[in-house]
């Protein structure tokens, strides 16, 4: 068993696990589950930082990043 793993007993529908092994191209029941597993972290985490979404001001605008390039050619970089 890989470092970090449970094993556990789960009782799930054939036809959900035939869809998800399907879906994830998985060739074994444990490998369809773990990355279905996989993703919904994912999701969750993606989830979760999306509440930050255009609350950071110090970002530069599309307009500063134009004048920083612009001002780069003049000096000879960039």
């Amino acid at each position: 068993m890989p470092n970090g793993s449970m094993k556990t007993t789960v009782d799930i529908p054939e036809e959900a696990l035939a869809d998800l092994m399907r879906f994830t191209g998985a060739e074994t029941k444990r490998a369809a589950i773990s990355r279905a597993v996989d993703e919904f972290n994912r999701r969750q985490r993606m989830a979760a930082l999306e509440k930050y979404a255009g609350t950071f001001k110090d970002f530069m605008t599309r307009d500063d990043l134009k004048l920083m390039r612009k001002e780069g050619d003049r000096h000879g970089r960039g």
